[in-house]
């Protein structure tokens, strides 16, 4: 699993996700800073990758090799990012922001419910796909391709939602 301090992301300095420095997340909602932008860019760009990670799996899915089952491996490392952003984002972003502006409480548990509802149809697809790669499992292909079609349409909605409430609270 990666955390939050070992996930890199090019933004203002190579700002980290959750938050820049090593003793933790600094404050994320302070008026009219630079930091707050990089931030609201830093979150963009994490979902437009996590946006381009699953779009590749969905593409592979009709392209399984035998040996070394990319499928598989792809999906799986899918699933973790996935898993690894929200965690970052309820146990340090969202934790703070709540901290910091109470009245978002209401907001953050909304967000967290969709991470919580996202984590499902993960372990839906983590089960699909490890069992994808024993012999006699292409027909989980399809049902791999349900699953991964369902949560990049949540997945949308979601990142959408939380970029515009987190972009308006960064801006407060």
């Amino acid at each position: 699993m990666i955390s939050w301090t070992q996930h890199r992301v090019p933004v203002a300095d190579r700002v980290r996700h959750g938050g820049a420095g090593s003793k933790g997340p600094p404050s994320v909602a302070f008026p009219g800073g630079d930091r707050a932008v990089a931030l609201s860019l830093q979150l963009a760009q994490a979902h437009q990758r996590l946006r381009d990670q699953i779009a590749e799996v969905r593409a592979g899915l009709g392209h399984r090799r035998r040996s070394g089952d990319t499928l598989v491996t792809h999906c799986l490392a899918f699933c973790d990012a996935l898993t690894s952003h929200h965690r970052g984002e309820d146990e340090g972003m969202f934790a703070q922001l709540v901290r910091e502006h109470p009245d978002l409480a209401p907001t953050v548990a909304k967000l967290i419910e969709d991470h919580e509802l996202i984590a499902e149809i993960l372990a839906r697809t983590r089960e699909l796909a490890e069992k994808a790669a024993l012999p006699g499992g292409d027909e989980r292909t399809e049902a791999i391709g349900r699953e991964l079609d369902g949560l990049a349409a949540i997945m949308e909605s979601h990142f959408r939602y939380e970029e515009r409430t987190i972009g308006q609270a960064f801006s407060k």
